[in-house]
């Protein structure tokens, strides 16, 4: 899979479309504000839509304060749901393009048009922000990067599609995409498993060349109990997705 070349010049046909900016938030509140002005900043015609995961600190209380569309869930969902219920608003609103954009900060807003290009251009499905493509990577330690590279071997084994950064989070869809990420959505680590669902079901793949920044303020939520249990779980899932394909109508 190549990387996309971007133009930084205005697209009129981009600016005509309906974009909608997730961003699943899990007590974020020191880090929300600064990622909704960058977003304003970078792509002042997209709509931000903020999924408060069921978080016990001001993360829904910054959102209000900033005007942006905001979804409070009762109780915490983890990644992949907080990322299909801010999925199901847009399909529902009628958005033609989706992207995803972490509230931790590391995800840099100023390649959001970069981002969204191929879909505009080439009616690419996924558009995946990768820090592994070109010659320096970013945003990542050395294990993580270890467990990075072994999902990846593991995806180019099942679709036969070279994907880099198959856990980057950094994500834009197109409208076709969307719909199906609205009905079908691993609820929990969905990286891997979503790209792997997404190449059964005949979606068109790409990354494009992005920079991750370390996070400011506060803790992921990958504590190291689940940084044992992810690549575990996720493999099972993948697994196991790989056996029932046959009964999915996709």
């Amino acid at each position: 899979m190549n990387s996309c070349s971007s133009n930084s010049q205005s697209n009129p046909k981009r600016n005509k479309m309906r974009i909608a900016v997730i961003i699943p938030a899990y007590n974020e509140e020191k880090n929300l504000l600064t990622i909704i002005n960058e977003i304003r900043n970078n792509m002042p015609q997209a709509d931000v839509i903020v999924v408060d995961d069921g978080s016990s600190d001001g993360t829904s209380k910054v959102a209000k304060k900033a005007h942006v569309k905001l979804i409070s869930l009762p109780f915490n969902l983890r990644i992949g749901g907080a990322v299909q219920t801010g999925i199901k608003y847009a399909v529902r609103n009628n958005y033609e393009i989706v992207v995803q954009v972490d509230a931790d900060g590391q995800h840099d807003p100023k390649y959001l048009s970069k981002l969204i290009e191929p879909i505009v251009r080439e009616g690419t499905d996924i558009v995946i922000g990768s820090r592994f493509l070109g010659k320096n990577a970013t945003g990542t330690s050395y294990i993580r990067g270890l467990g990075i590279r072994f999902f990846s071997w593991l995806v180019k084994l099942i679709t036969g599609e070279k994907i880099v950064d198959c856990s980057s989070g950094f994500r834009a869809l197109s409208r076709r995409a969307a719909v199906f990420f609205s009905k079908y959505y691993p609820t929990d680590f969905p990286d891997a498993e979503a790209l792997i669902m997404a190449h059964f079901a005949g979606l068109k793949i790409t990354e494009v060349r992005t920079e991750f920044r370390n996070r400011k303020t506060g803790k992921s939520s990958l504590n190291f109990f689940r940084f044992l249990y992810y690549p575990i779980k996720e493999t099972l899932a993948i697994l196991f997705l790989v056996m029932k394909r046959r009964r999915l109508k996709w």
